[in-house]
This record gives structure tokens, sequence and C-alpha cells, in this order.
């Protein structure tokens, strides 16, 4: 019975990613091995033990870099790796690297680190301040890559037990879909006229593990963007949960449609939403979405003691989608984002876990409570909701 329960699960997942594959340029690859990083304090040891034991390049693109002890040991490590003679290169967003000071980036490259802003502000392109480099992506040796909603900065370092470090997930993937995300990188470089040229190709090698992984690659203003569609096309093929942690809730009537149609098939939806957000207007504007939703019976909670910036959805227990989109407009139309689908009962029951212990920290929000909130919050999130396309 256990064996037949795994083949009808797996040939469901298989079905459900023919579809997604069908609707847009995604890509998919067999034979990864996934590590669930639950917590930042899990992810910047890793990642700077990969670092470390680099061979011949890492490419590295984060929004938000900091010059703090975070920022200042990533570093260290990546100067050691030049020593080594690492070929390294790196991508920041100018804007969400603003408070770093020049002295950090000029540090880097001295000791060879290859450095380019992306789309810093320009008084010629102001129309374009607006898109930005979200993605959150390290690439060692076309073989390793660590994905997720983290920055790099001491609030995202911790353990999320209280407001100076923050709530995060991260993960790390060996296998062939590594070198998919280092070719997603390289398009990024070249679009920004980068001089560092030669990124060593590395042999896809054998199959590290069982997960079956889709890379799904964000940019903005696509007519059907593929963040959005992947979010959507996983929604309608769950049968029994939906389980999302997100930041920054906004997703348009399209999503929300999705999820009131998986409630009418029967599937329980679980949302864990920051109780406390670093961008107090995204959590106005998104409770507007809310009223339909408690109206279906969806879950939605508040996580306490700490600010929620982890981007998971998990479906069924079997299929997680992890990385730097939030379900906001932003995210679907404005971004360069990055998300790894996987495809993996084992990773799937791990993401289960880290879910329901978040739970337990969390509040839910009585329906109740929520139509009997007075006036003036009414009133802010019917003026502020037209900015909901922009946030």
């Amino acid at each position: 019975m256990v064996l037949f329960e795994k083949y009808k699960t797996k040939q469901r997942l298989t079905r459900l990613l023919k579809r997604i594959l069908r609707r847009g340029e995604l890509v998919y690859f067999p034979g990864n091995r996934v590590d669930l990083l639950p917590h930042g304090g899990n992810f910047f040891p890793a990642l700077l033990a990969a670092i470390e034991m680099a061979r011949t390049c890492i490419c590295i693109e984060f929004y938000s870099i900091k010059a703090d002890t975070t920022g200042m040991l990533l570093a260290t490590a990546l100067k050691k790796a030049c020593r080594r003679g690492v070929g390294i290169v790196l991508i920041y967003d100018a804007l969400g690297s603003f408070e770093t000071p020049d002295a950090y980036w000029n540090d880097l490259r001295e000791h060879g680190v290859e450095c380019l802003p992306f789309n810093p502000p320009s008084l010629t392109r102001l129309r374009l301040l607006d898109i930005r480099d979200h993605r959150k992506l390290v690439v060692i040796d076309g073989q390793t890559a660590f994905v997720g909603g983290l920055n790099v900065g001491d609030e995202y370092s911790g353990f999320g037990e209280n407001y100076t470090r923050w709530r995060d997930v991260g993960m790390r993937l060996d296998g062939p879909a590594a070198q998919e995300l280092q070719r997603v990188f390289e398009g990024t470089w070249k679009r920004l006229d980068g001089s560092f040229r030669n990124f060593p190709q590395q042999s896809e090698g054998e199959p590290q593990g069982e997960a079956d992984v889709v890379i799904v690659n964000g940019r903005p203003h696509m007519n059907r963007p593929r963040i959005r569609n992947a979010f959507r096309l996983a929604m309608s093929g769950a049968e029994a949960k939906i389980q999302i942690m997100t930041p920054y809730f906004v997703p348009g009537p399209r999503v929300v449609r999705s999820l009131l149609r998986a409630v009418r098939r029967g599937v329980r939806v679980q949302i864990i939403l920051p109780s406390i957000s670093d961008v107090p207007v995204v959590k106005i504007v998104g409770r507007a979405y809310l009223k339909p939703l408690f109206a279906a019976g969806v879950q939605i909670y508040e996580r306490q003691g700490t600010i929620l910036h982890a981007k998971v959805m998990a479906v069924d227990t079997s299929w997680v989608t992890l990385g730097s989109a939030n379900l906001d407009a932003r995210s679907f139309h404005r971004n360069f984002e990055i998300n790894v689908i996987v495809a993996s009962q084992p990773f799937g029951q791990q993401v289960d876990t880290l879910f329901h212990e978040e739970l337990e920290k969390s509040q839910r929000i009585d329906p109740l409570v929520y139509e009997r909130r007075g006036w003036f919050e009414r009133f802010c999130e019917w003026l502020l909701s037209p900015l909901g396309r922009y946030l």
C-alpha cells in the first residue's frame, strides 16, 4: 500500500511538472540533492563552508549586501577564495545595497572580486528605477547552489526569535539544476555588460539525489509572468493542502481565485504572514485581499516574536516552491527573481515539519475580529490600495 501511494504521488507530480513546463519557459532537472536550511543561522555557516571549498568559480547575486558582521564574514571568505585562484563575480542591486559604503565594494575589487551594481540610479533612467534585481543566489563551481529569501545582513543571520534576527529560510542544491542557475546568473551579468566573460563551464555529472527540480527565472514586464503562473499551477494541482509563508502578501485577484478554487476542491489552505512588517504599507494593502479568503475558510496566521521574511509554499507535503519571490505584484511584474520548485517527498516533509513549528509560534487571525476592524484601518486600506500594483 505504501509503495502504491508513493507511485500515485510520483505520477501526479510528473503530470503537474508537465503542465508547468508547457505553460512557460521553465527548465526541469531530475536527480538533485536538496537540503533545507531552515534558518539564517543554518544558511550562512553552510554558505561560508561551501565557499571555503570552492575550486574554480563563485557566482553571487543578492538584492542587499550590508557591510555589517555578516557582510564582512562573506567578504573575508571571498577574498580568501580569490587568493586560492577562484574566479568570483558578484552582482548587487544598487538600490537594495544603497547603504553599503563604496569602500566595501572597492575592497573586494582590490582583492580580485569582480563586482557589478544592478541598475544604479540615474537621472536619465528614472523610469527604470523600480526595476530591481531581487534574487538571492550563489552558485559554486557550477555544482552547488544556495537560494532562498535571505539577503546578506545581520538581521538574516540568526534563528528568527527576536526583531533583530528575522525569520527566513534557504536551501542548498547539488546536482544538474545548479548549472542552470549559473546560466541564469551569466545572462544577468552579460546584460550588465560585465568585463568578466570567461565563466568556467562544469559538466552536469551524475545525479546527486532523488529530487526533481524546476527553475523559475522571473523577469519584469512579462505578459504571462512565470513566477505567478508557477504559483498558480502548483495551487491548481493541490489535492490535500497548501501551506504558504510570505512576508509581503499582495497577491492580486488571479492568485486569490486560484486559492479559492483549491478550497472548493476540498484543499486546506493555511497562510502565515508577519505580525509586524518591515514594510508596513504592504501589510495594510495586503489585508484587503483577506476577506474572500476568510469567507472561503482559509486559515490565516501571523508570526509572532520576529519579522517573517521567508518565502515558501508547500503543496501536499511533496511539492515545494522556495526562493526570492513574494506573493505580490512587484515579484510578478517588476523584479528579477529566482524560485526553485522541488518535487520530493522527503524535502516536502521537512518543509511540512518546519511549517507546523511556525504555526506554533503564530496567532490565527479571527475572521470576526478582522470584520470588526475600525473605520480608520478600512480607510487606509482603501486609500493605499492603488499602490498594490507597485508593491
